[in-house]
């Protein structure tokens, strides 16, 4: 089953040049991560950070606090681009954005060896 969904449905001006959009250019920075057991680690070590300079404060201080800002190395920014890195690092090979005549569409990524042209069998 191949689902489109439409991300800019505006068409370009008549007689305009058509731009192409290389396939790996997305928009925005990119929070993921190379795998995801190593996006979960990095999660692991920011909330631990956050959650242990907090509980911290009553044992040892508030001195405990400046482990808090180590935190967001580990999620590279806050809590929430951790969690928008989850999902690009689960969907990193899965959806594929096309770009054709000003129309920009995401689709599902094909394996490397399916081709996109109708074989001879099907109709």
């Amino acid at each position: 089953m191949n689902t489109v969904n439409r991300v800019n449905t505006e068409k370009p001006a008549p007689g305009a040049k058509p731009r192409s959009t290389p396939r790996s250019a997305a928009p925005g920075p990119d929070f993921a991560s190379r795998s995801v057991p190593r996006h979960l680690a990095r999660g692991a070590l920011g909330f631990g950070l956050i959650i242990g300079s907090i509980a911290l404060v009553p044992v040892a201080g508030p001195a405990t606090l400046l482990a808090a800002p180590l935190a967001l190395i580990a999620f590279r920014g806050c809590p929430t681009c951790w969690m928008v890195g989850l999902a690009q690092t689960v969907s990193r090979g899965r959806l594929e954005r096309r770009c054709r005549d000003g129309v920009c569409t995401l689709t599902a990524a094909r394996p490397a060896g399916e081709t996109t042209e109708p074989t001879a069998g099907s109709g």
